[in-house]
């Protein structure tokens, strides 16, 4: 078994748990022979769940978990008092490094909570950011931080400038990732104390290609590879454009159905319009990895369906075959000997 990439997956955690979880797994099974995965939740529930299926059984395994972390619990309590519960149990299996990785769609701020404090930062990282893949005219581009780090330093941002590109260069496959700067100015001297304090910095790095700051309206053209900001902004944006783009996908769909000649327009366009929308579906493209972490943490939507759940972990095998950890780890050390 030790060829296999090893997911534990809380499988009670989401609006639709445990059933998509169950199914995200199943078809990530059929899909990659290189997985296992452990499901950790409550075992007679998920076993019923699992007899719907054919899948590789030799490449599953059920590990039980009595209690479930909801999602409007206060999170450092979850984590403290429900040790038994799927989040907590899957966690520490990659702390144990048990699991290379771990994937949830429960509570946020307890897979935040849970991430930094059973896991545990890689020496040198400051902060953890949360880092989504969002969907771009030209690709993909990497949001981070999208919610971890509302009250981040520049040096934070310097670091997540660092762990984003070597992401998106590793994961994603990207050559000298472009690095920006949310800004609300392309001018070096516009925003806030914080990004005036870390422009100049991310000018210095030798090891980034940063192309400067970035206005949030050329991010859905796909302008820079690597899009850098503290969570506050981060998170106003990720919602905006969920909401940007479920709103435009509902309005061309109720366009094309408002009459006779429409609705022949419809049919002669649906192909390449299905293939341009599937593009900027998030749940293509997995979870939001929260970065610099000894292990892989990530968080799917709390809505995610089967299909999110199984890109998550397809994204968990490139990350670990990559060794995105221990690159980060490492580039942090360099830092550090670059400032002494």
């Amino acid at each position: 078994m030790s060829e296999y990439i090893k997911v534990a997956v809380d499988a009670m955690g989401g609006d639709y748990a445990p059933q998509e979880p169950v199914k995200g797994v199943i078809d990530a099974l059929n899909e990659k022979p290189e997985l296992f995965v452990y499901l950790v939740g409550q075992k007679e529930v998920l076993k019923k769940e699992l007899e719907k299926y054919s899948y590789p059984k030799d490449r599953l395994e059920v590990v039980h978990a009595s209690e479930i972390i909801e999602t409007g619990e206060p999170p450092v309590q979850a984590i403290q008092k429900k040790k038994d519960s799927s989040l907590v149990k899957a966690l520490r299996m990659v702390r144990s490094q048990e699991a290379s990785a771990f994937v949830s769609c429960g509570s946020t701020g307890a897979v935040l909570v849970g991430g930094q404090v059973l896991v545990g930062k890689s020496k040198g990282v400051e902060r953890a950011p949360l880092a989504p893949l969002i969907p771009t005219a030209t690709g993909v581009s990497l949001l981070i931080d999208c919610g971890a780090n509302v009250d981040a330093r520049s040096s934070h941002l310097v670091q997540f400038a660092r762990m984003g590109s070597i992401y998106m260069e590793y994961v994603m496959g990207v050559k000298n990732p472009k690095v920006g700067l949310v800004n609300i100015g392309a001018e070096e001297e516009k925003g806030n104390a914080l990004v005036k304090e870390t422009f100049p910095l991310l000018k210095e790095c030798k090891d980034i290609n940063f192309i400067g700051n970035v206005e949030a309206r050329d991010i859905p053209k796909g302008v820079c590879d690597v899009v850098v900001c503290e969570a506050f902004v981060g998170n106003v944006i990720l919602k905006l454009y969920e909401g940007v783009g479920s709103t435009l996908i509902s309005k061309v769909k109720a366009g094309m159905m408002s009459s006779l000649r429409s609705k022949i327009g419809a049919l002669l366009v649906k192909p390449a319009l299905k293939e341009t929308l599937k593009s900027f579906d998030a749940s293509e493209y997995g979870g939001a990895p929260l970065l610099g972490l000894k292990g892989l943490v990530v968080k799917a939507h709390g809505s995610s369906k089967a299909n999110e759940i199984k890109n998550s972990l397809i994204q968990c095998i490139a990350f670990s075959k990559e060794d995105i950890c221990g690159k980060i780890q490492e580039n942090m050390k360099q830092e550090k000997k670059g400032e002494n």
